[in-house]
């Protein structure tokens, strides 16, 4: 394992420990709200901590963009910046529903180069290098096989933080549905991206994400043989928040029905 990559590795799991400690005790946790339907916890700002203090031990010049804390004074002068949410799927968290996980992606000139995604209730460990592959708990994985649209099972997102393009994307989905197997929305952008890499989806969308939301799952799929863009077929997904992924034969098929339903806002 490439040595920032076990790094990572190290961090995820200290926060991964915190995380599970704190699933006792759902009724006890201090919860803010930062945006409609947008929340963080004592237990975020607890696992982020974690996580940049096993990352600036061993690499104390690099870069942290980061959920909770924002980016760092010097990040953007960083020929390294690592890519943090501490706890990815709060939401389900808070409610006791078992989808969240942990994402830390380093990227090197704005390059992403390792990829880890943290499952803590699952102890799932995915892992990505860049031009070395995508690993589920040291087992290489690659996309599904599944060639047809028709037979796919896609993962989405539904738009939470703003409701700006609601109609558009209401519009894909109501496309998608008749065209797909079936649509899920399990509400953790990182592990349906993993799930993606690992073959348990075949295609994925979602409007208006963040850097850290899909550094990680980004990397990890493209690794393990997929396709991502923005919705222009483009690479500027982390700057857009707007991702389409998938096994190279499904995205073909996915991309064109999306685009069909983007407004003039969705196309700037």
């Amino acid at each position: 394992m490439h040595p920032t990559l076990n790094i990572a590795v190290k961090a995820a799991r200290r926060a991964g420990t915190i995380i599970n400690r704190a699933s006792m005790q759902l009724d006890q946790l201090s919860v803010q709200a930062k945006s409609p339907n947008d929340f963080v916890s004592e237990v975020d700002q607890a696992a982020e901590a974690a996580i940049i203090e096993v990352l600036r031990e061993a690499y104390p010049d690099h870069g942290i963009l980061a959920e909770e804390s924002g980016e760092s004074a010097a990040a953007e002068n960083c020929e390294y910046q690592w890519i943090i949410d501490p706890l990815d799927g709060t939401t389900n968290f808070l409610h006791g529903f078992p989808q969240y996980a942990i994402s830390i992606a380093l990227a090197k000139n704005k390059v992403l180069e390792q990829a880890v995604i943290y499952d803590p209730t699952r102890n799932e460990l995915f892992t990505a290098t860049k031009g070395r592959g995508a690993f589920l708990n040291d087992r290489r994985i690659r996309v599904s096989k599944r060639i047809r649209l028709n037979e796919s099972l896609i993962g989405t997102g539904f738009p939470f933080r703003e409701f700006d393009n609601v109609d558009a994307y209401l519009a894909m989905f109501k496309d998608l549905t008749q065209k797909t197997a079936g649509i899920r929305r399990p509400g953790a952008a990182a592990l349906d991206l993993a799930y993606v890499a690992c073959a348990r989806l075949d295609g994925f969308w979602e409007l208006g994400l963040q850097p850290w939301d899909m550094a990680a799952g980004v990397l990890m799929i493209q690794e393990a043989g997929g396709l991502v863009s923005d919705l222009a077929g483009e690479g500027t997904y982390m700057e857009t928040g707007n991702v389409v992924a998938g096994t190279p034969k499904v995205f073909g098929q996915l991309l064109p029905i999306i685009q069909s339903h983007r407004t003039a806002a969705l196309r700037a």
